[in-house]
C-alpha cells in the first residue's frame, strides 16, 4: 500500500508499482472498439502507460495532450491512456481534442489490471479509481521506468519520461 494524496488528504493505493526490471504484469483491457488488448499487442515497441483516475478531469486532460505531443516524435513507442473510464467517453474525449497519438485502454471490465500494477485507490472520494501513474515497459516486456505521482490532482514528472528516450 502506498499513500499518496487528493487534493492534500491522504489516500491509499492497493499497493505498489512493479519494480524496474521486473517482468510487466500481463493485461487485457478494452479499447475504444471495446475488442480486448493486452501487453502481447504492444510487443516489440516500448509502450508507455499513463494510468489516470479519469479523463473527466482537467489534469487528467492535460496529461492526455501533453503525451500526445510526447509520443508524435519517438518511433517505435506506444502510448496508452489507462483509466476506469467507459471507452465510449475515453474515445469521445480524445476525438474531440484530436489526440491520435495514443491508445486509450479501459480496466473497466478488468479491476484486476490495477490490482496487478498497484494503482487501484482502496479510499478516499476516487476510491475504486486508478491512481495518476506512469509505467514504460520496454520492448523486450520488462519495466524501464515507474512513477508514482505522489499528488493526484498533479501531472507526472515529463522532463523524467523525456530522458528516457534522449
Amino acid at each position: 500500500m502506498v499513500q499518496i494524496t487528493f487534493k492534500g488528504s491522504p489516500v491509499h493505493t492497493c499497493g505498489r508499482l512493479p519494480e524496474k526490471g521486473a517482468a510487466a504484469p500481463d493485461f487485457e483491457l478494452c479499447d475504444t472498439d471495446l475488442k480486448n488488448v493486452g501487453l502481447k499487442d504492444f510487443k516489440g515497441r516500448t509502450l508507455v502507460l499513463s494510468i489516470l483516475p479519469s479523463l473527466e478531469t482537467s489534469v487528467c486532460q492535460a496529461s492526455a495532450k501533453r503525451f500526445n505531443d510526447l509520443v508524435a516524435s519517438l518511433e517505435n513507442v506506444a502510448i496508452a491512456n489507462v483509466s476506469m473510464d467507459l471507452p465510449f467517453a475515453q474515445g469521445r474525449f480524445c476525438g474531440a481534442e484530436n489526440l491520435d497519438n495514443m491508445e486509450n485502454l479501459s480496466a473497466f471490465r478488468s479491476p484486476d489490471f490495477g490490482m496487478a500494477y498497484g494503482v487501484t485507490i482502496t479510499d478516499g472520494p476516487l476510491q475504486g479509481l486508478l491512481s495518476r501513474a506512469v509505467v514504460v515497459i520496454g520492448p523486450d516486456g520488462t519495466i524501464q521506468y515507474t512513477e508514482q505521482v505522489p499528488e493526484i490532482a498533479q501531472e507526472p514528472d515529463y522532463e523524467a519520461l523525456i530522458q528516457l528516450f534522449d
